[in-house]
């Protein structure tokens, strides 16, 4: 875990403030904001794990007047810079930042009334640290609150790369400190719980244009980072219409039935 810390580190001492240290994709942290915005009700405390430099946590304070937003990392860095920006924005006493980590929550049982992650679950080595993470969300959750893990997973990578094979190009990989999670152990252990749930496939459409697409009708060399116009073309896209299977990154919605 120590590399996988030492990277994240690095992104927040590199980007600072910026959305880049947690995804240079500024459009599947638009789509991936908006799936977890339609659970956070007014009223709410809410619990951002794997908040990173607090750009999205600051944006779901500033969409609903939630009555608590407590973001942690595991990433010192990454904290500081959430400080930081708290501060010159005067946020000081809207929203709370905190090293921490996913495996163990420090907080009481039945805390919040919405937990969500972020892709931090896929940071976690093995599927059994995995599911201590998500035990603990379950923990801090109040009964019948919302557990929200928008994450990657395995099956529509798959899926995508057989696309892309058929195409000749080349396989979409993870990252060395990503293990995606296996959208068939997660609904198998959720399914065990008796915790009600409901998957959000929010970027298939955007998947096929911004990882397919995009190399079959431009030369992705020509456009920097994430600026290929076809991007924005399937971000819009996205918005209107969707499709199942091609989503890398998905949300599972969870009533924390206990």
């Amino acid at each position: 875990m120590n590399y996988i810390k030492e990277y994240w580190e690095d992104q927040a001492r590199t980007h600072g403030d910026s959305h880049v240290a947690s995804w240079g994709d500024n459009f599947m942290l638009d789509l991936e904001f908006e799936a977890i915005r339609k659970w956070v009700a007014s009223g709410d405390a809410v619990l951002d794990v794997g908040c990173a430099n607090g750009f999205s946590t600051f944006r779901q304070l500033e969409s609903c007047r939630v009555k608590s937003m407590i973001g942690i990392d595991f990433s010192d860095q990454m904290i500081k810079e959430a400080n930081e920006t708290k501060k010159k924005r005067g946020l000081e006493d809207e929203i709370r930042f905190q090293v921490g980590d996913v495996r163990s929550l420090d907080f009481p049982d039945n805390s919040f009334d919405v937990v969500y992650t972020t892709r931090v679950l896929i940071n976690l080595p093995t599927w059994e640290e995995q599911i201590i993470g998500i035990k603990e969300c379950f923990r801090v959750a109040k009964p019948d609150g919302k557990v929200i893990f928008s994450e990657a997973f395995w099956e529509p990578l798959m899926l995508l790369n057989s696309f892309r094979s058929l195409c000749n190009l080349s396989l979409l990989v993870e990252h060395d400190f990503n293990c995606y999670l296996k959208k068939s152990q997660l609904e198998k252990y959720l399914s065990g719980t008796s915790k009600p749930f409901q998957v959000d496939e929010f970027s298939s459409i955007y998947y096929l244009g911004s990882r397919l697409v995009r190399e079959m009708a431009t030369n992705p060399a020509d456009y920097p980072g994430f600026t290929n116009p076809i991007n924005k073309l399937f971000f819009d896209i996205e918005k209107e219409f969707s499709c199942k299977g091609i989503g890398i990154q998905q949300a599972y919605v969870i009533d924390n039935v206990k």
